[in-house]
């Protein structure tokens, strides 16, 4: 006994020996400061930078009875001799590689060099925003973007429920885009809304500002200007929460300049120098689904067009007036961990198409019964069916009415 209690003893005054000891070290690692050198390394820029894509593959011709229906501006693989197609192949380097600088890069190598020449790489931004102010809330925008017109155009194709954006805004700006400088504001919750209504999968446009005003070329992305005249935009737009669940999204926007018309058929009349007014103003609403959602939109302007009845029996090309719009009407609903939207689209234009040859007449009024399927968010796949009548007519046809239908399949990945 008395051996046992000698070492509890002696095991006890080891102990509070060392606890003793423990807490000074504690007290003393609290009194000196932490080397933050080694504790938090520094990024750098290259880890600021995100890599994310998709890839749609599309086929068009199920169900077709008009092979000579075609859509130069959106999917051209419809019509005759249109196969598996590869309608977009996008890699989006981004990042905010300092508190104010955010820059966004984005190829495609889906772009079209002829009518029989496919998967050519090609530019569709590069640009990079400078904040003003510590949130980002007042910044400039510069290099080739899209341009702040029309909420669908606005809206990824990414993310958009029908195939192809509507004609009648659509028309106003080819591939959406231009060379620039932009200025866009926008609350600091507001921002952090607009991204939401993206990542959440509700179909938002994406961040372009509340407010945006700004100057471009004018000859639409991936070409020269061909003036002394920038185009000026300007867009005002506001999401608003309704109760506790509904969002909606009044906008509005216009834009004015010059545009030259650089692809003409020898012996079409045309203005000197080929140069024509471009105006436009629209009006938007969006209702965000969920899980019933409406988005609508209409444009009026003025802008060139090919008229069939020319002094010279080629045609000419006149300053017209133009308008157009669509109606888009969704439902949200979810199976489990899978997203399944139908929807159905209407949409009207009736004007010239400035970026096409002789500026081609339009007269478009199209209905689309869609239905979109994302069994998980790598993978969408969209089916769609299509009840077209199209006249576009330009020298080579200048009386040219197209009237069909089909149903079209679209098979999407996101990485």
């Amino acid at each position: 006994m008395k051996t046992l209690i000698q070492t509890l003893t002696i095991a006890l005054f080891t102990a509070s020996t060392a606890i003793s000891s423990a807490q000074s070290i504690r007290d003393t690692v609290k009194k000196e400061p932490v080397n933050t050198t080694t504790a938090e390394k520094k990024s750098e820029w290259y880890q600021k930078i995100s890599l994310r894509g998709y890839v749609q593959a599309r086929y068009n011709r199920l169900l077709e009875t008009n092979g000579q229906v075609r859509n130069e501006q959106g999917d051209r693989s419809i019509g005759s001799n249109g196969g598996l197609f590869l309608r977009r192949v996008r890699v989006i380097l981004s990042g905010q590689v300092h508190k104010k600088v955010y820059f966004y890069i984005q190829p495609d190598f889906a772009s079209s060099a002829s009518s029989d020449n496919l998967h050519f790489g090609q530019l569709r931004d590069a640009y990079f925003d400078l904040g003003i102010d510590n949130d980002n809330e007042f910044r400039f925008r510069v290099g080739q973007s899209k341009v702040p017109f029309g909420f669908e155009n606005m809206q990824s194709s990414q993310n958009r429920l029908p195939l192809d954006r509507n004609d009648g805004l659509n028309s106003a700006l080819s591939n959406e885009r231009d060379l620039g400088v932009f200025f866009y504001w926008a609350p600091k919750e507001t921002r952090e809304l607009f991204a939401t209504l993206v990542s959440s999968g509700l179909k938002g446009s994406g961040d372009y500002g509340v407010f945006a005003f700004g100057a471009f070329n004018g000859q639409t992305a991936n070409k020269p200007e061909a003036n002394n005249t920038p185009h000026i935009v300007s867009r005002l737009t506001y999401p608003v929460k309704i109760g506790k669940k509904q969002i909606i999204e009044p906008g509005i926007q216009a834009y004015s300049g010059k545009y030259v018309v650089t692809s003409l058929t020898t012996g079409v009349v045309s203005k000197t120098k080929n140069e024509f007014k471009d105006q436009r103003v629209a009006a938007t609403f969006v209702l965000y689904p969920q899980p019933f959602g409406i988005q609508a939109e209409y444009n009026w302007g003025t802008g060139p067009e090919f008229v069939s009845n020319g002094a010279n029996g080629k045609g000419q090309i006149a300053q017209r007036h133009l308008e157009g719009g669509y109606v888009t009407a969704s439902y949200l609903t979810k199976a489990g961990n899978q997203i399944l939207i139908p929807f159905t689209r209407y949409h009207y234009y009736d004007g010239g198409k400035k970026h096409e040859i002789d500026a081609r007449s339009y007269n478009v009024r199209e209905l689309e019964l869609g239905l979109e399927w994302q069994p998980h968010k790598n993978f969408e796949l969209v089916t769609e069916y299509t009840l077209t009548k199209r006249k576009f007519e330009d020298a080579a046809k200048p009386i040219n009415w197209q009237k069909g239908n089909l149903l079209r399949i679209q098979a999407q990945l996101n990485f």
